[in-house]
């Protein structure tokens, strides 16, 4: 018969393990399609990265958007420019409730990022999506419209960086890098 205390430090253990585990241990098999860098004003705001399981981008298919910034950004800033560019996008489907309860769900999976923030969205198809903070989960939004819309920022043909979404994509020279 085991030690109680064995089994509680493999309870431990297994409980450690899965807190440590980040977006990759969703999606094992991902390999970096395509990656590139986000400018401002000419000031370089982040590096992002397009994780797929296949080939190719597929929105049947769950896919991840790795953002290391390289500048300081407060979370106000990050939720408003990505709720402007939801907007922009937006066909006329998203209602007045839509957009209340996604600025809440944005304001709580983003922090305040300094040089080095990693933040790593998940998309899962008919499913929402998972944000993740330096790969600790930070918030998992559960409407698939929601992230359909907030990762059609950088994959849509009409998102507002087209170089960006070609890098990513793996559509753009040298794109899959070391």
């Amino acid at each position: 018969m085991a030690h109680p205390a064995r089994w509680t430090a493999l309870c431990l253990l297994v409980v450690a393990l899965s807190a440590a585990a980040d977006w990759r241990a969703e999606l094992p098999a991902a390999q970096r399609l395509g990656a590139g860098e986000f400018t401002w004003f000419g000031l370089r705001l982040y590096t992002a990265q397009l994780w797929t399981v296949g080939p190719v981008h597929d929105w049947n298919q769950p896919f991840a958007l790795e953002l290391l910034y390289h500048r300081s950004l407060s979370r106000d800033t990050l939720v408003q420019a990505s709720l402007e560019e939801m907007r922009r996008l937006d066909t006329g489907s998203m209602t007045p409730q839509q957009r209340a309860a996604w600025t809440d769900a944005i304001e709580q999976a983003f922090v305040d990022v300094h040089a080095g923030t990693r933040i790593t969205g998940l998309y899962l198809p008919g499913q929402g999506c998972r944000f993740y903070v330096d790969g600790k989960l930070s918030r998992e939004i559960a409407d698939p419209a929601f992230a359909r819309q907030f990762f059609a920022i950088w994959l849509d043909p009409r998102a507002r960086d087209t170089q960006l979404r070609q890098r990513l994509l793996g559509l753009a020279g040298n794109d899959r890098g070391p």
